[in-house]
This record gives C-alpha cells, structure tokens and sequence, in this order.
C-alpha cells in the first residue's frame, strides 16, 4: 500500500490512495462490529432503493427495441413496405450493430455516470418517438440505427456502476434483479404493446403502431429525467450518503476488492481492455453468450410465431408472456444460490 492524499474534491484519482490506517480492520470509528453491521444493513438498504429505478430503464430497454415486433402487423410492414427483399429483417437486425460501441469504457471516465445513463435514455426515447413519425423503409432503417447505439450504453454501464456499490457476494443477486427488467419486458411489453394498439388505433389521424412508439418514447424520456436525480453516481462522491456512510461505503468495496478503488482515467481504461483481451476466461464467456443470444433469437419473431400457432390480434401478443414469467421466477433462486456458494461456473452451465 502507497500512501497519498485524498484529491481535494474527495475523489481516489488514478495512482492515489489513501493511508493505510483509513482502510485497517478497526470499526471503532463506525461504532464496533455490531453497529457497523447495523450501518452496512441501512446502507444497502437506502443504495438498493436508488438502484431499483434500473429496473424500469431495463424494462423500457427492452421495450423501446422490441416494438418493431409487436407493431409488425398492426400496419407497420405495410405502411413502410417493408414486405420483401428481406426489409423487416434487416430493420430488426441493424439495431445490433450499434450496441458494439464499448460504452462501459466511457461511462467509466465521467465522474456522473446518473447524467450519463439518464442522458443516453432521453436520447433513445426521443429517437423511439420519431419512430412513429417515419414514412418509409429508410426511416425507420435510420432509427433504429442511432437507437442501437444510444441504447448501448445502458447495460454495461448500469453493471459496471452496481460493481462500484456491491461486493462480490452481493453482486449476483442484483444483477439478476437487473436483468428482471430484461425478463419482465419480455413477457408484458407485449401487453403493454396489445393494450396501446387495442385503443388507439385512428386517434388524432394516427395508426395505432405509430401511437406505441409515441407512447413508450415518451414515457422513457419521463424515467430518464427522474433517473437523473434519482440513480448514484460513486460512494467517493454520493451525495445521499452522509459522511460516515460514504465512508462506509468505500471501506467495503476497499475490503472487497483488497485495495482503494479510483477513479481510472483513459490509460486505465486502455490497460483494463488490453487485460480482459488477453485473457481466455473472457473469451470463453463471449462465446457462451454468443450461444445464448443465439437460442434466443427467436424473441424478435415470438408474435409472429405465435400468430403462426393460431393465435390473433391481442391473443398473439398475450402468448408471448408465460415463457418469461416463469424465467423471471426461476432467476431469483438461482442467483441467492450463485452468491450463497459463491460459485459461477456450475450456475452458468446448468442455466444454459
């Protein structure tokens, strides 16, 4: 361990510290053993209640890219033309390719990753809303072009802010409560979606598919504002926290990890890439959610498979939700158990 001063504004810059007594096993300053617990319960307590509005941004994440799907055969294919030469496809598919963009590695060098997040979901609901407003094949080709690459910087960012408040035992449950909006999205965005399209059809001169983009960018833009005041930022720099609790709260990660954490500046970043390309572990995971992501292509085309089985309308879009509900339910088990054992490997295999 180094010894240095802490940066005026409270801040761990990249290559300081603080002095080793500051990060020592003596509780006294928290109030023993026993208080500290008791700090450390309220702690997570008042954190996980900011982290929850995750949640709903996953959800509408997820939303806000999924209603292309549910839109498909309420007037969206043939208002667009996007019939033939495989165009539907094509629509679907050039959203991914913006979501390559490495916005963990951006959201790491800002010292207010809640204007970050908030900012970028504003921008994506505003782009979901001028969705509803195209009027042919290379419009809505656009949208969902920039939509991929704003929407990018949701996930890796919100998993690399939770590893900023949590340890490790504690990390996997929230995650997966994270990834619940992916899951809940998934089995109501399409009841959402049934309900927009049931009532809205030819209101102020406007197809019910357009509304639903309306609708759901705007209700996105409204979270993102309040994510912006309600999501933390650092323990470093948290202004909910008061001082004994900010401490506190940079103690535990500082025991958890075995060192002071920092804020890193682009030459960390840069090593942190180097290291995690370098390293097989990394890739053997990437693989595995190749394989995943791949079994469950059939998302995009779920109410067009239904529609196949005999299913219409709304009760096309209603099918859709048991399969997630019951992923939903299975996740939470799962993952108590991950964190209990402490143990990933095995979880990971048998939940593929």
């Amino acid at each position: 361990y180094e010894e240095h001063e802490v940066a005026p504004d409270g801040v761990l810059r990249h290559g300081q510290t603080v002095d080793l007594e500051t990060y020592s096993n003596d509780d006294e300053e928290f109030g023993g053993y026993e208080n500290r617990k008791k700090m450390e319960r309220k702690l997570l307590w008042k954190t996980d209640a900011r982290f929850a509005i995750m949640i709903i941004i996953y959800i509408l994440n997820y939303i806000d890219r999924n209603n292309v799907p549910a839109a498909r055969h309420q007037g969206l294919e043939d208002d667009l033309e996007l019939g033939y030469d495989n165009r539907y496809e094509t629509v679907l598919s050039i959203l991914y390719a913006g979501y390559i963009v490495p916005s963990n590695g951006i959201v790491s060098l800002i010292s207010r990753p809640s204007l970050y997040i908030g900012g970028a979901m504003a921008i994506w609901g505003v782009i979901s809303c001028l969705t509803g407003i195209t009027q042919n094949y290379v419009g809505i080709l656009l949208t969902r072009l920039f939509l991929g690459f704003v929407e990018a910087a949701f996930l890796p960012g919100a998993i690399f802010l939770l590893s900023k408040w949590y340890k490790k035992d504690e990390l996997g449950l929230r995650i997966t409560l994270l990834y619940c909006g992916n899951l809940l999205s998934n089995a109501f965005g399409n009841l959402i979606a049934a309900g927009i399209i049931n009532g809205m059809e030819g209101k102020l001169g406007h197809r019910a598919w357009r509304w639903l983009f309306y609708i759901e960018g705007a209700l996105t833009i409204f979270v993102a504002v309040c994510a912006v005041f309600v999501l933390p930022d650092f323990p470093e720099t948290e202004r909910f926290l008061s001082p004994l609790e900010r401490k506190l709260a940079i103690r535990r990660m500082a025991e958890d990890a075995g060192q002071v954490d920092t804020v890193m500046d682009k030459h960390e970043v840069l090593r942190g890439m180097k290291m995690a390309l370098l390293d097989y572990r990394v890739w053997w995971l990437s693989l595995t959610l190749f394989g995943m992501v791949i079994g469950l292509s059939f998302n995009i085309y779920f109410p067009t498979l239904t529609e196949e089985m005999g299913f219409e309308g709304t009760q096309a879009l209603l099918m859709c939700a048991p399969p997630w509900i019951f992923a939903t339910i299975v996740a939470f088990p799962w993952s108590v158990s991950s964190d209990r054992f402490q143990e990933r490997t095995f979880h990971i295999l048998v939940s593929n």
